[in-house]
């Protein structure tokens, strides 16, 4: 297919700039893909969609404060970075915002008994680049970093953990799995009294989630890959649902590529801890997802690309139109879709 068919306008209003109060206030745009219909709800009536016996799978990844401020060594030029992916105790990919490093540069973040010194030894495919700190940079980056957020907001974030689930635990992704960004406490403990099922997986989010695919054709894309895990318990939770004919509902596209990694080389799914490259896209077959809570994507992005593999161009497209045309809010701090 051409990325150009994943492609449409948003009034640049819709893009949500702020979150809004109280998290399950958010609209629901309801997608039935058996009979094509739409129904517009808020967040918190999600449970009237919801079964006894569902399992609602959830990824508790937590955002890092992964923005940091350097000062080249020795000169002091000003120097932004955001890591990316760590690649071992005290290696990251990072992206660069400032004049020019080369393999070679020393990067300084943070002063006194809190600095850490960390030494450019490579410029990545992406255009990034690969550091090396002297010491694990982790422990400093409550301290020393900022939470980043995604490029199309602008408004600066009044409370950090706005931008994390209320169940985030596991800490590595550098932009929050928003799907889950409209659950209170209060409504999870609703959902579960009612008989669903809540359990967890991990995939820690890059920024590249963000960008758009820029090949003609999307079968010439080749996705970020991303650290994931599915536990030996989960996994049990999920085959047994499956055998007991219970739905197994997504908590946000990137749950869906763990779940259907998972399951990628087998009819069950399989405890799993590892890099995910996994491209849903039209003409995926899927495994282990029946039902999906998502946002609105960017056009052209992969995960609108993973939403019409599930759902069908034709429908979510129209589901699309109806949302911009109803005025819902789009992106990370926006509305949500359930589709069944």
């Amino acid at each position: 297919m051409n990325t150009t068919d994943f492609d449409y306008e948003l009034p640049a209003e819709l893009i949500a700039q702020t979150p809004i109060e109280p998290r399950d206030a958010s609209r629901l745009l309801v997608v039935d893909r058996a009979s094509g219909q739409l129904a517009h709800r808020l967040f918190r009536d999600i449970g009237e969609y919801l079964r006894a016996g569902d399992l609602l799978v959830a990824n508790e990844s937590r955002v890092i404060p992964a923005r940091l401020q350097a000062r080249k060594v020795p000169t002091g030029g000003k120097v932004e970075l955001l890591l990316v992916a760590k690649q071992d105790e005290r290696a990251w990919e990072a992206l660069v915002k400032g004049r020019k490093l080369v393999p070679g540069h020393r990067l300084a973040i943070g002063d006194g008994e809190r600095q850490v010194v960390g030494q450019v030894l490579g410029v990545t495919e992406a255009g990034g680049r690969l550091i090396a700190f002297e010491r694990p940079i982790e422990p400093l980056l409550d301290e020393l970093g900022i939470i980043p957020l995604p490029p199309y907001i602008h408004t600066p974030l009044a409370n950090a953990e706005r931008y994390q689930t209320v169940y985030a635990r596991c800490e590595g992704s550098v932009a929050a799995p928003t799907a889950g960004l409209h659950f209170t406490p209060e409504l999870l403990f609703s959902i579960q009294r009612s008989g669903v099922h809540l359990t967890f997986v991990t995939l820690d989010i890059g920024m590249d989630t963000f960008r758009p695919v820029k090949e003609e054709r999307i079968e010439d894309h080749v996705i970020h890959t991303e650290r994931c895990q599915l536990s030996r318990e989960v996994a049990h939770q999920i085959n047994q649902a499956r055998r007991e004919g219970r739905r197994v509902v997504a908590v946000g596209t990137t749950t869906v590529r763990v779940l259907e990694t998972a399951a990628l080389k087998s009819q069950v799914v399989r405890p799993f801890a590892g890099p995910t490259d996994l491209f849903i896209h039209p003409g995926f077959r899927f495994r282990v997802v029946d039902a999906l809570i998502t946002n609105f994507h960017l056009p052209r992005s992969t995960l609108l690309m993973l939403v019409c593999a599930l759902a069908g161009r034709e429908l979510m497209f129209r589901a699309y139109e109806e949302a911009i045309r109803e005025r819902y809010r789009f992106y990370s701090f926006g509305d949500a879709m359930l589709i069944l």
